[in-house]
């Protein structure tokens, strides 16, 4: 008796939440639709970059491993590393006298060598970057590789390749980057709409969050597919957005600046104090950034090459209270010595905007949070191509089963 009476209630309620349900099923078919064709059409590329992207978080281990008579050094019982002016006057003595030093990379470790960037002019009249090895300990030259030639296509080294592949997809000139830009863009909304086609409408948690139990191969192929968007979401969203910021900076920090003040170090200018000014060393440099940070241990070290371009000392383990971030650049007047830019979000003068992009590379690395970082932006680009196939396959299986139903609607 008491099931007649509230049973009219209920149907009454229960008619709102069916139309609600379905007008919420027919807005997620819509979204479906853009995640589909986002997905199949930039798919490949999301899995270039996720590939290539697992290679680069390991690098420079990987560069050692391919290359260890060069980039490998033993070292030596209570030695120290030879002062910088020593290291860096043993690797202009390997090159041209015309070459210039365009960057260096501090050894990671004991057992790593100084990495030099040179820039030559080749005998074809092409532009060569060149890499010469130095171990710290010594100062001898343990080997040197070409790693580009402007006239050729492809990169000399894995390495290389792996980066040309990863920041503009071999494509030449400034082309590369609103292309690997706007692709980006594209992909974070292919990911946004991605959650929202994941989203269970009818409140099944843990279906949308787990594998189906003895499923088959069409199931299997689904829950593939929506348990490696859903748990690689936190990390690719912000790898994608911070790969957008450093292939197109001058388009990105102007709309960072309409919600806070942002400085971009590339902006800043050496100021000759008259035509041919001589100007400091790179070492001269990294000790202006050491007076600054002693406790940074010095990583990437960028040349001045040209009479306006400024030297940038970058530094890793800046112990600073209230800050993850260990991480820091100076940038510096090639003539003067002045300190013209702080790269350092603990500095009370440090706006919302210069934290953010201070943030940008750490988190596309995974160096934000250690080898914990790096091992998670590791796995999220290895998902990359899973999520391509995968999907990829689903599409297939949507489209087949289709077809069946109207060949059945036809007979």
């Amino acid at each position: 008796m008491n099931s007649n009476l509230y049973q009219p209630d209920t149907l009454i309620q229960s008619k709102p939440q069916n139309r609600e349900l379905s007008r919420l099923k027919a807005r997620r078919q819509r979204w479906l639709t853009v995640h589909l064709w986002l997905g199949l059409t930039l798919g490949l590329l999301l899995s270039i970059y996720g590939i290539t992207g697992s290679i680069l978080v390991f690098h420079a281990e990987i560069d050692e491993w391919l290359h260890p008579e060069m980039l490998t050094v033993q070292p030596l019982a209570h030695a120290e590393y030879r002062p910088l002016a020593e290291i860096f006057a043993a690797g202009k003595q390997a090159m041209p006298p015309a070459a210039k030093h365009t960057f260096a990379t501090y050894p990671r470790n004991e057992f790593a060598a100084f990495k030099l960037r040179y820039a030559v002019a080749g005998a074809d009249g092409s532009l060569e970057n060149w890499e010469v090895a130095v171990d710290p300990y010594t100062t001898n030259i343990s080997g040197k590789q070409l790693k580009r030639r402007s006239s050729d296509w492809l990169p000399s080294t894995f390495i290389g390749l792996m980066f040309e592949l990863h920041f503009a997809l071999l494509i030449p000139g400034e082309l590369s980057e609103p292309i690997v830009g706007m692709s980006a863009a594209l992909l974070i909304i292919s990911t946004l709409t991605g959650l929202i086609v994941w989203w269970p409408l009818t409140g099944h948690w843990r279906n949308a969050l787990t594998f189906k139990a003895k499923a088959g191969k069409v199931r299997f192929n689904y829950d593939l597919h929506k348990t490696s968007g859903f748990y690689t979401l936190l990390v690719m969203l912000p790898v994608l957005f911070s790969g957008i910021y450093m292939v197109l900076p001058h388009n990105v920090v102007p709309v960072l600046e309409l919600f806070s003040p942002v400085t971009y170090r590339y902006w800043f200018q050496s100021q000759p104090p008259y035509p041919n000014a001589p100007a400091i060393g790179m070492d001269d440099a990294v000790a202006i950034a050491l007076k600054q940070y002693p406790t940074g241990r010095p990583h990437w070290i960028y040349g001045a090459t040209e009479p306006t371009k400024t030297y940038t000392v970058c530094q890793d383990g800046v112990d600073a209270p209230g800050s993850i971030l260990q991480r820091r650049c100076t940038v510096i007047d090639r003539y003067s010595g002045k300190i013209l830019d702080l790269d350092d979000p603990s500095l009370p003068t440090a706006t919302a905007g210069e934290i953010f992009t201070h943030w940008q590379w750490p988190l596309h690395s995974g160096q934000a949070f250690g080898m914990a970082g790096r091992i998670l932006v590791f796995i999220t680009g290895l998902a990359c191509p899973v999520l391509f196939v995968t999907g990829v396959i689903r599409w297939r299986q949507k489209r087949r089963a289709g077809q069946n139903s109207r060949k059945d609607f036809a007979v």
